[in-house]
């Protein structure tokens, strides 16, 4: 993605900024103006904030376990502009017919964000409840992908559900959430 203009980048920051304010629940030890300060400096992050946003991410702050600060995809179903994907690219050369338009693990390197991981989708889930009519794929361990699977997961009968599919299927109501750290 190209650099943004200033207007771009104002419009981007406001619509960021407006949800930290309507979510603080996510965030409550956060101050908005330490998340700009390590944001409107950094062209990489702020394109793939844009593109989180322009695939219905709805990319809003949040503390990892570890104490990093990100913004993940909030949104309350997986991101409709990351959907009928399938896993990783090595999935879907594999297919012979019926190809997605692409995987989750490439959109994503593109992006420039990353799948959550297992440990990270079940932390979203302790902020709000997301995948309650779709799915997300998420980091598969290399011994399960050599396998030829991949995992993914939702939240049915208020539970986190933890799935795993061949890497190369693909479903309208799967996709994928991503993170980026700030």
């Amino acid at each position: 993605m190209s650099n943004l203009s200033n207007e771009e980048i104002v419009e981007l920051l406001n619509k960021l900024e407006s949800r930290f304010k309507a979510n603080v629940e996510r965030h409550p030890d956060i101050v908005w103006s330490d998340v700009l300060e390590r944001i409107q400096v950094d062209q990489d992050k702020l394109n793939s904030l844009t593109l989180m946003e322009q695939t219905g991410g709805e990319p809003d702050v949040i503390r990892l376990p570890n104490g990093d600060l990100a913004f993940c995809d909030c949104s309350v179903e997986s991101p409709t502009g990351r959907r009928s994907l399938c896993y990783d690219e090595a999935a879907l050369e594999a297919r012979k017919k019926n190809k997605p338009v692409g995987s989750a693990v490439d959109l994503a390197s593109r992006m420039g964000i990353e799948l959550l991981d297992e440990a990270t989708y079940h932390h979203l889930q302790t902020l709000g409840e997301f995948d309650l009519k779709t799915s997300s794929w998420i980091k598969t361990p290399e011994a399960i992908r050599q396998k030829g699977g991949a995992l993914f997961c939702d939240r049915r009968y208020d539970h986190v559900f933890i799935y795993h599919n061949g890497a190369d299927s693909y479903y309208a109501a799967r996709g994928f959430r991503g993170i980026v750290t700030v």
